[in-house]
């Protein structure tokens, strides 16, 4: 006889700093500024500018064009633009990143691709 229990699956660590704030989910599109605290997810397409002194996620199926000035940003998804971000960033596959990153720390899994260039400066 089997002994059998239920494991609730963990968040990534990069999602454990805190709660989804707000979600643009698929078949959601947006075109502008987005400012906020906290985290936010993006599952949908989004074009325009982000800033945040906090985490964005942009889920596999997302289609980002933009400038990202966040804390941490992590992508699953498409990203067109610039990325910098002053704590991390953190790509899974199968994630696309096209245009520059910014970042004292960079995490690239296999399967991403990415096309553009990098710089990290050292922490502050």
């Amino acid at each position: 006889m089997a002994n059998f229990a239920f494991i609730k699956p963990a968040l990534p660590p990069e999602t454990e700093t805190g709660t989804i704030n707000a979600v643009l989910d698929r078949g959601a599109q947006f075109e502008g500024k987005l400012t906020f605290e906290g985290t936010v997810r993006i599952g949908g397409k989004f074009k325009g500018e982000i800033f945040t002194n906090d985490v964005l996620v942009i889920s596999e199926g997302a289609e980002v064009t933009a400038q990202i000035d966040a804390a941490t940003v992590i992508v699953s998804g498409v990203v067109n633009g610039n990325i910098f971000a002053r704590e991390r960033v953190v790509a899974h596959a199968p994630a696309v990143i096209r245009g520059t990153v910014t970042t004292p720390r960079l995490r690239i899994d296999e399967g991403v691709v990415f096309e553009g260039s990098t710089s990290m400066p050292r922490d502050s």
